[in-house]
C-alpha cells in the first residue's frame, strides 16, 4: 500500500473521529445475508494472478497481486473498496480467508 494511501486513510479515520463508516455496517449486513465472496484466479500478463469474485451480488470484485500473498491483502482491500470503506479500518473490518478453500473470503 502506497504511503499517500496509507495517510489519506489515517487523515479520514481521524476526521471521522469515533463515527465509524457506514460501509462496516453495509459489509457486515451483506456477510450476514449471502455468506462468504468467492473469488476465481487467473493467469494475467506479467506473471500476475487476477481475481475476480464470481458471487457478488452487486457485480464484480477485481483484483490481482504477484503473489498469492498479495493477492490476497488486495482481495481484502478490494471488498473493503466495494463498499466504501478505507483501508485504515481493514481491523474492524476483520475480513479473513475461509479456511483452505482458494478464494472464499468472510467477515469474522
Amino acid at each position: 500500500m502506497s504511503l499517500t494511501k496509507i495517510i489519506k486513510d489515517q487523515l479520514i479515520k481521524g476526521l471521522l473521529g469515533e463515527t465509524v463508516p457506514r460501509g462496516l455496517f453495509e459489509l457486515s449486513n451483506y456477510f450476514r445475508n449471502y455468506n462468504s465472496i468467492n473469488f476465481r484466479n487467473e493467469k494475467g500478463d506479467n506473471n500476475n494472478i487476477i481475481a475476480i469474485s464470481t458471487n457478488f451480488i452487486y457485480g464484480s470484485i477485481v483484483t490481482s497481486g504477484r503473489t498469492p500473498e498479495q493477492l490476497e491483502k488486495n482481495i481484502k482491500d478490494a471488498i473493503l473498496t466495494s463498499f466504501d470503506i478505507p483501508s485504515s479500518y481493514a481491523a474492524e473490518a476483520a475480513i479473513y480467508k475461509v479456511g483452505n478453500k482458494q478464494g472464499e473470503y468472510a467477515i469474522a
